[in-house]
């Protein structure tokens, strides 16, 4: 039976040293740490998720505010306001909360903001940093599967991390994360062969597809350790890409639907917003 690894207890495991860098640095610039988040619409899911984030922010002593915009926005204020929040020196972290509506331009719209603002880790110089092992913002959900890993074992050189999805925003950087970390990664997609095969040949299996109960027992090899990164919403319960019932039963450890890869996403964007901060005042 696999133990589950607990997103909440080791995100709260960061709490203090986060405080204690978010209090030296309202000393130092006469302020807290401050994050802006632009938010598009009514998704009741993106709403939650915004809450969940600012709520952190409160209790990490940084600052939030919230750019609430009408879902029929057009390109070209969304640019503007991005403008006047990367021309702010008050604001030290830009949070574009996605998906946008379908008539906006998310690519456009995140390569706006300033790199050294982007706490997402999404603009393409960041992502570039990231690909040539160099200081950066990492993006969030792929650095959380990375800290989940981690908890479970000191080191992954050598180990093979099966990713299934490829998005930009957790499979292509969590691949480089890993790489950077000398595991050996197969990156495997919806044109994939075999990929139940190629699945059960993973050390780690990290299944991202957004594809609700996707990878069943069958697909894990016995001790892996399987890092669930999917949410959907089906019957008015939010359900993993992992079946966990058959899975539990293969994995050595894994990762709830909820509890898991969430709260490490959430605590690793308030590393970036204190890291945006701090690097205002480094010498």
């Amino acid at each position: 039976m696999a133990q589950i690894i607990d997103g909440r207890a080791l995100s709260q495991s960061r709490t203090e040293s986060l405080l204690s860098r978010s209090h030296h640095l309202k000393i130092a610039l006469g302020r807290a740490p401050k994050l802006a988040v632009i938010l598009v619409g009514n998704d009741p899911a993106s709403h939650t998720y915004v809450h969940f984030k600012t709520k952190r922010c409160a209790e990490l002593h940084i600052d939030s505010v919230k750019n609430l915009m009408d879902s029929s926005i057009q390109q070209s204020d969304l640019l503007s306001v991005i403008r006047d929040l990367n021309q702010d020196e008050t604001v030290d972290g830009i949070l574009l909360q996605l998906p946008l509506p379908s008539h906006l331009n998310a690519q456009e719209a995140v390569q706006a903001i300033h790199p050294f603002k982007d706490v997402d880790g999404l603009h393409p110089l960041n992502q570039g940093l990231l690909l040539q092992e160099k200081a950066g913002m990492v993006p969030c959900t792929p650095q959380g599967c990375l800290d989940l890993i981690h908890a479970c074992c000191d080191s992954i050189a050598g180990a093979h991390v099966v990713i299934v999805g490829r998005s930009i925003l957790v499979g292509r950087p969590l691949a480089a994360l890993l790489t950077n970390n000398n595991a050996t990664v197969t990156l495997c997609h919806s044109k994939t062969s075999s990929l139940k095969e190629v699945c059960q040949s993973a050390d780690i299996l990290v299944a991202a597809t957004g594809c609700p109960g996707m990878i069943t027992g069958d697909f894990v090899k016995l001790g892996a350790i399987v890092i669930d990164v999917g949410q959907s919403h089906v019957d008015n319960r939010i359900v993993g890409d992992v079946d966990f019932a058959s899975v539990s039963q293969k994995a050595s450890f894994l990762t709830p639907a909820t509890g898991g890869v969430g709260p490490m996403t959430i605590i690793n964007l308030m590393e970036n917003v204190i890291y945006a901060a701090e690097s205002r005042v480094a010498p």
